[in-house]
């Protein structure tokens, strides 16, 4: 049985995504899907909407076949990380191939640009820290570090955040030096990344789409349009059952309490905590009223909102730099999440090939 991968989120599950699964199918002819999915906090450092096992749900009655969890050190990443987390997965669970959404939607464009930037890799490092040291986020100085390498109108636009990220799952793929990994990219459509508000009848950002979620009407019967049936439900479900759904304002009055009771030498071991930004977040803490106020006084060019938030999820989980330190290995183990009796069937073919344990429960793994 032919197996493609998908690295997803699903915060939550929407028609784009599902259009996603086709599209991955048919241009990779896979009869099984398998998703490296984030567990309860997600890429941008914040809490998914729902938990994980929702989601499990959501993406199992969708379509997908077997849904692993992408381990907290690598969900809660920049680009590169959890590209490379993500693809080491499904690369673990015997996928041929890997499908990703993006802008651009031409993969020979994407390795058009990895070589680019390969043959030019001294020049390109040394421009990125050239703009970093201006102040500017990380992302905005690899893209303007390539603009000034003079690319081709070939390449790939640096500047979008799904052509970011399918760069670096291609990074990842010849990292691991998996050249039987095929990596397939399908083109994003009618709604953007970012976008917050609801652009076409059908297809809409899962931006937009938690945006009129937590508007102040709160009605789900205006997500209807953008969501399978099954995901509808399953949010209905949820909210009914735990009174609505998770966002950065539940949880400010924990993760205040825990700055607050940390010392500047504490807060130094939380893992991306640098360049003594402890001191910026503790004289701040005390003057925002809310999670969203306070990332709003402490953001500079220098640090994206994004960064910000994980830095904060990090110290509201105690993580620690001691605690990231397997990030240039692949994902240790497959925990998996949830599958569909198609992806059991495969599962029990592949069990005896896999070289990375499987487990369904992490108390039986030491490790973990």
């Amino acid at each position: 049985m032919k197996a493609v991968g998908v690295i997803v989120e699903y915060n939550p599950f929407h028609n784009g995504h599902a259009l996603h699964l086709e599209e991955s199918k048919k241009a990779s002819g896979a009869e099984v899907v398998i998703a490296a999915m984030s567990g309860n906090f997600l890429q941008r450092g914040e809490p998914a909407l729902v938990s994980k096992w929702t989601r499990t749900k959501m993406a199992l009655q969708a379509g997908v076949d077997i849904v692993f969890e992408l381990p907290y050190q690598y969900a809660t990443q920049q680009a590169e990380i959890f590209a490379f987390g993500g693809v080491s997965l499904l690369h673990s669970a015997g996928c041929e191939s890997i499908c990703f959404g993006s802008e651009a939607g031409n993969i020979e464009a994407f390795q058009e640009t990895y070589d680019f930037i390969g043959k030019h890799d001294s020049l390109f490092q040394q421009q990125v820290k050239l703009y970093m040291q201006t102040g500017v986020s990380y992302p905005r100085a690899l893209s303007q570090a390539f603009k000034d390498l003079s690319p081709t109108d070939t390449m790939i636009d640096l500047s979008k955040p799904n052509n970011i990220l399918g760069f670096h799952y291609l990074k990842a793929a010849e990292k691991l030096q998996q050249p039987t990994i095929k990596v397939i990219t399908v083109q994003r459509k009618n709604a953007g990344y970012h976008d917050e508000h609801f652009s076409s009848s059908t297809i809409a950002s899962a931006t937009s789409i938690r945006s009129a979620l937590f508007s102040e009407e709160q009605q789900l019967e205006k997500i209807l349009a953008y969501v399978p049936e099954s995901t509808f439900k399953l949010l209905n479900e949820y909210k009914a059952k735990y009174g609505g759904f998770h966002n950065w304002e539940l949880y400010w009055p924990f993760f205040k309490y825990k700055l607050l009771q940390s010392s500047p030498e504490e807060l130094t071991a939380i893992y991306e905590m640098e360049e003594g930004i402890e001191n910026r977040l503790l004289s701040t803490v005390e003057k925002a009223k809310s999670f969203s106020e306070f990332i709003q006084l402490v953001k500079t060019k220098r640090y994206t909102w994004a960064r910000l938030q994980r830095v904060c999820l990090h110290v509201l989980t105690n993580t620690k730099k001691i605690d990231m330190n397997v990030l240039d290995q692949p994902v240790p183990y497959l925990r998996l999440l949830g599958m569909t009796e198609n992806g059991r069937i495969y599962l029990n073919k592949k069990k005896q090939q896999l070289s990375t344990p499987l487990i369904s429960k992490l108390s039986s793994y030491k490790n973990s």
